[in-house]
């Protein structure tokens, strides 16, 4: 049953895709198209494998990264969250604070980074954990909203004390909430990694899509580009399938 409702939720989706690269490619090779300015599916698979040392090199750059990135961001994020949430006064004052900083775009924060910490790995970690940290936080305060308020009541009732509350019932209810913040920081990360190494560094698949631009070598950074969005439907997935494996019971109950 598993693998059929798979089949049928994934095959669309695949369909459609190779729909497009074809598309893509009989468009190319029909309007005569430079491949130095736009170049077919084909032509990318096959510069692809001729550079795949080099690809494989820098997407292990990026892959250290973002993963280094995504652990201090998320672990920030809910320790911040599970404090704003069992201190009222802290989450009034900080709360409007963390709204007002998505306004600030992640490219502007990069050149200030490199200013306060120099060119090596710190500012690009702080650059990633920064991109991560926010859905981590705001999912997991609105999870901890949703706690089943009878529940509540019943274990104020019964003599449990604040932080048994919290651990028993509030963070169980806040996983799911949770989960949604790392599936939505998962993807983030790749993007957080790739502009990190645009502002600076020496590998990474951002720094390889800088030297491929500068050779005017569009086939190989749209080769970038596709290790990109397979490395984050991978990381997304593999977070979705330890969500499942974690919160069974929710799993059942959606099912």
């Amino acid at each position: 049953m598993k693998q059929q409702r798979w089949f049928k939720a994934g095959w669309p989706p695949i369909v459609v895709v190779i729909l497009l690269l074809l598309i893509w490619q009989l468009a190319v090779t029909w309007g005569g198209t430079a491949s130095w300015l736009l170049p077919s599916p084909l032509k990318i698979w096959r510069d692809g494998t001729t550079d795949m040392p080099r690809v494989w090199m820098h997407s292990f750059a990026t892959l250290r990264l973002m993963l280094m990135g995504f652990a201090v961001g998320v672990t920030g994020g809910a320790v911040v969250a599970g404090c704003l949430h069992r201190i009222p006064a802290l989450k009034a004052g900080f709360y409007p604070l963390l709204i007002l900083s998505q306004n600030v775009p992640t490219i502007a924060l990069g050149p200030l980074l490199i200013i306060l910490f120099g060119f090596g790995l710190l500012p690009k970690i702080l650059l990633i954990s920064l991109v991560c940290f926010f859905p981590v936080t705001m999912s997991t305060l609105d999870g901890f909203m949703q706690t089943d308020r009878n529940m509540y009541n019943y274990m104020q009732m019964i003599g449990a004390s604040r932080r048994q509350i919290f651990y028993k019932l509030e963070v169980p209810h806040a996983l799911p909430a949770l989960f949604t913040g790392l599936k939505i920081s998962a993807t983030y990360s790749v993007m957080g990694a790739v502009i990190a190494e645009w502002l600076g560094g020496g590998v990474g698949l951002g720094y390889y899509m800088i030297l491929q631009k500068s050779a005017f070598r569009a086939d190989r950074e749209f080769v970038a580009i596709f290790i990109i969005v397979i490395l984050s439907l991978l990381f997304f997935w593999f977070i979705a399938g330890l969500e499942k494996l974690i919160i069974r019971w929710n799993a059942k109950k959606s099912s």
